[in-house]
């Protein structure tokens, strides 16, 4: 990842520097991104000061006591936990601030990680398609076909219980069957109550979490404002309290230079050819098969590149009265990028947050898992847009 974070930005630099990028195309991609390098830099600080107040220990642990000691209804505690966070606030809120919980609660349960991990990874994408404020994908397809959020609702609740429902068979059979586990055990000892080393600090962090989660809820203020606002509010508190905690370390250096990078690397694309090839690959057909090949086309070129700018190029392509087709694409581009680390920017934060709590994945373990989920989740969900649609 740090290799691939920093061939993105000398690419992008490069881009700009040959002239393949004109520098008026770059400079409107890093006016665009500005706001997301914001949230990134500020909702990742907010999570790891948030982890070292013992906030998310005290979540995995009630989670843990819920589940009464049963793995079968902790898999479905987690399960609707993380579709409930992607669904209400956004997938790369249930990225940055469910993974650490979900990291806490196997080592109270004293279970393997991974299994917790890839369920909150995968409900991140893959249960991201029925509101507005679930995806930002949603809100500019909404836009674009002029769907209330209501709108959205009855157009999507199919394919997103379609997808879910995908990826909790997926997720039982690859992570959470007993031998996947490497246990036979059915069943495991609810942990005690956990009680944090500073009750007011944890209090403090607490509370700035909750009013980010409730402002992102409420859409008050845009998405940076209000991480950064939390994020503030939590540094004072460790500035008071444990100064020696606040360190340069926890700015996201890494994601702060492969987000640019990946960027200016696309819009090079995009200058040289890339609408032309969506355009011929998406085709203009609104029919089942036409909205099937979007999605497969979306989901496809997300995992070479990445969702976000996957679905505005793709979206400029799609004839404007094709709206079935259009939601096909939205659909591949929301449930498709669980293959490769840069899909999306919801797995970007997932990794890092799982490297802060020393959780290593393989890769290779990942990729091929999210092969499986993107052919049944795209499938599925897009054949149950037709139907509604």
């Amino acid at each position: 990842m740090d290799w691939l974070a920093l061939g993105l930005f000398v690419g992008g630099l490069l881009a700009v520097v040959t002239g393949l990028l004109p520098p008026a195309s770059a400079s409107d991609a890093m006016q665009r991104i500005a706001p997301l390098l914001g949230f990134l830099a500020s909702v990742i600080l907010l999570a790891e000061l948030t982890s070292k107040a013992e906030v998310f220990d005290v979540l995995a642990t009630r989670v843990a006591r819920w589940g009464g000691g049963s793995y079968v209804r902790l898999f479905g505690l987690c399960v609707l936990f993380a579709s409930a966070t992607t669904v209400a606030l956004n997938l790369d809120t249930t990225a940055v601030l469910l993974t650490p919980v979900m990291l806490a609660l196997a080592v109270r349960v004293g279970i393997p990680p991974v299994p917790l991990a890839m369920t909150t990874v995968w409900l991140a994408n893959t249960a991201s398609l029925l509101l507005p404020a679930s995806n930002l994908t949603n809100l500019l397809a909404a836009n674009r076909v002029a769907l209330s959020p209501l709108g959205l609702v009855r157009v999507m609740w199919l394919p997103e219980l379609a997808s879910i429902a995908v990826t909790m068979a997926l997720l039982w059979w690859f992570f959470w069957r007993p031998r996947r586990r490497g246990e036979t055990a059915t069943s495991y000892t609810p942990p005690p109550d956990h009680r944090p080393g500073d009750p007011l600090l944890f209090r403090i962090c607490a509370v700035a979490t909750a009013g980010f989660l409730v402002t992102v809820l409420t859409g008050a203020v845009t998405l940076w404002m209000a991480s950064t606002a939390a994020a503030l509010l939590v540094v004072a508190a460790f500035a008071l309290r444990r100064r020696g905690e606040l360190r340069l370390s926890l700015i996201p250096w890494r994601l702060l230079i492969m987000v640019p990078g990946m960027f200016l690397v696309v819009e090079t694309l995009d200058a040289h050819g890339l609408h032309q090839i969506l355009a011929a690959a998406i085709g203009s057909d609104g029919g089942t098969a036409g909205v099937l090949r979007a999605s497969a086309v979306g989901g496809g070129l997300s995992n070479v590149l990445n969702n976000l700018p996957v679905y505005l190029a793709g979206e400029s392509v799609v004839p404007t009265g094709n709206h079935l087709q259009l939601l096909g694409l939205l659909v591949g581009t929301n449930v498709g990028p669980v293959i490769t680390p840069w899909a999306s920017l919801a797995i970007l934060l997932w990794f890092e947050r799982c490297r802060a709590f020393g959780v290593r994945v393989p890769l290779r373990t990942f990729m091929l898992t999210g092969t499986a989920l993107a052919v049944g989740t795209m499938a599925a969900a897009t054949l149950a847009l037709t139907a509604v649609g």
